[in-house]
């Protein structure tokens, strides 16, 4: 599958937010929502803290997003700030056609373009399929966490 991908445009906007709430089918659909809406209002600037890459199939349509920041800090990086990948989601149908490889290599050549020497990124202790694409990408594994939340309320 040959993947086109760029930076994402405010006529992206319904599919981007479908991916979102495909990739977080726990969060509120009208936070993705708002957040999609805030970063076209705020417009992409060059000095801008936030990046959306996404793919395109041959017809079109979208396929994949990455969403990448610029972190202060990122655990096993050593420079600062550090591109993170935010958010990364491909399309069940087009999983496994290099989708998902085509993403982040956008994104690393926009780093790389803009003077940054790492990029990093997480996924949850029990995701293995993500952690074989990582791996698989170059990414090194650098810490296991687990983390924890104690309410203060009542």
């Amino acid at each position: 599958m040959p993947t086109k991908t760029r930076l994402a445009s405010d006529a992206d906007t319904e599919e981007w937010l479908a991916m979102r709430a495909a990739l977080w089918p726990d969060a509120d659909i009208d936070d993705l929502r708002f957040e999609v809406a805030a970063f076209f209002a705020a417009g992409v600037k060059p000095d801008a803290l936030h990046r959306v890459f996404v793919a395109e199939s041959e017809d079109g349509a979208l396929v994949g997003m990455l969403e990448l920041s610029l972190r202060s800090y990122a655990d096993g990086c050593t420079s600062s700030p550090v591109p993170f990948i935010e958010g990364w989601y491909v399309a069940p149908a087009a999983r496994r056609r290099g989708v998902g490889g085509a993403l982040v290599k956008a994104a690393a050549q926009w780093a790389i373009a803009h003077g940054y020497a790492e990029m990093a990124s997480d996924a949850l202790i029990d995701n293995k399929v993500s952690h074989h694409v990582h791996a698989a990408l170059g990414f090194e594994e650098v810490e296991r966490a687990i983390r924890f939340r104690k309410s203060l309320k009542g």
